[in-house]
């Protein structure tokens, strides 16, 4: 699954993938090396054309046509050279800002991150959560609420503390908020701009800026304490792979013994912790552009590892102008983000409406006695024997 992930993510993303098959060197003799009409109609073709004569090109005396050419150049560089320079990444400059990004003045990959966020993250992001919404809506129309199965005891069970349900709704709090507001990024000029207008919405972007920037670090708090209070709650058990064939009793009637975290909340913390873990690696890079650069480093890994021609990606490119390392960061924030979203709707549902008396373990931390050993029998069963003991209580439903 996690390979069939990557796949993904790096196939919606703009990367260029070299060319399985050598192709022949165009002559290119009649131009002194310059790009022939072949070359700039491959281009408008969109077929991959080997920038590398013109990368090369940039002012070297000794691969300039003769200057009794008509193309030829009357000292070491020309204007075009010196442009092509500049794009490339390869002409030496001095600026008084001692920034990352300082003396890249031109970079090609912005009109390809653009085009891809405007373009498939859009569609394919809000397909994703329409999606996923509709899947949801249509399965509790099916399958209808589950509820409880045995008479209810009226008597609880301490599920969770005041600081385990702090930190809960501290993640979902901050997550709710930093969706909505990336929402808002995303797709405000195509929805909020013709609905309510340029200036209601540059009010609106710059509050939904400063909300998503300040509200992470909660989210990143939030994410460092549920971590360290529910991992060893979540380490996989042989109990989970029993519920996980089951389905969990969603399907069906009945629901197969679980610990205090079932297989599938299981595999919901692990995709929070991971997923989340992501989204603030490459929230940090945005917070501090410039600072915090991976995706090239990540790439040639990928490459070492021969990870990316087994993914049919070819060789990824491991040297990245400043703005692509951010533009990168950008797109992997945001895919990662849909992804989770979609996962915590489903969590959502089955937390809410779709389940009862799952709320109360997050509400007031006390759940239904016959609720929890329909769910959660094998935790239940530890409960009890820590209450024989003397070291928990179960106390009546009020």
């Amino acid at each position: 699954m996690l390979r069939a992930l990557i796949a993904l993510m790096l196939t919606l993303s703009f990367l260029s993938t070299a060319s399985a098959q050598e192709k022949a060197v165009p002559d290119r003799s009649a131009t002194g090396g310059a790009q022939t009409l072949e070359d700039i109609m491959a281009r408008q073709r969109g077929d991959d054309v080997d920038n590398s004569f013109r990368s090369d090109a940039t002012g070297n005396p000794d691969s300039a046509a003769d200057t009794a050419n008509q193309l030829g150049t009357l000292g070491g560089a020309s204007d075009p050279e010196l442009w092509r320079a500049l794009r490339f990444g390869s002409a030496d400059i001095t600026a008084s800002n001692n920034g990352p990004a300082a003396t890249t003045l031109v970079q090609d990959g912005g009109m390809k991150w653009l085009k891809f966020r405007e373009g498939p993250l859009a569609k394919y992001g809000g397909d994703l959560l329409m999606g996923t919404f509709i899947l949801l809506t249509a399965f509790y129309f099916i399958r209808g609420r589950i509820t409880i199965d045995g008479a209810k005891t009226g008597r609880t069970i301490t599920r969770f503390k005041a600081i385990e349900r702090f930190g809960h709704w501290l993640l979902a709090g901050s997550f709710i908020f930093l969706g909505i507001t990336g929402l808002i990024s995303l797709f405000g000029r195509k929805v909020l701009i013709p609905a309510f207008g340029h200036e209601a919405f540059a009010f609106l972007a710059v509050g939904s800026k400063w909300i998503h920037n300040n509200i992470s670090w909660a989210f990143m708090l939030a994410l460092a304490m549920i971590f360290v209070m529910w991992v060893i709650h979540n380490l996989p058990h042989k109990s989970d792979i029993n519920w996980l064939l089951k389905g969990g009793g969603i399907f069906s009637k009945g629901h197969p013994p679980a610990k205090k975290f079932n297989g599938g909340q299981k595999l919901i913390f692990w995709s929070v912790i991971l997923l989340g873990t992501s989204i603030s690696v490459t929230g940090l890079a945005l917070l501090f552009p410039f600072e915090i650069n991976m995706f090239a480093a990540t790439f040639a890994k990928l490459n070492a590892f021969g990870i990316s021609g087994a993914l049919g990606l070819g060789e990824l490119r491991e040297t990245l102008a400043p703005h692509e390392e951010m533009q990168y960061a950008q797109l992997w924030h945001a895919i990662v983000s849909f992804v989770l979203m979609a996962i915590i709707l489903a969590h959502i549902y089955i937390g809410t409406v779709g389940m009862e008396g799952a709320y109360d373990a997050m509400g007031s931390g006390e759940v239904e006695e016959q609720w929890a050993r329909e769910h959660h029998s094998i935790w239940v069963d530890e409960v009890m024997a820590d209450t024989q003991s003397g070291s928990t209580k179960t106390t009546p439903a009020e």
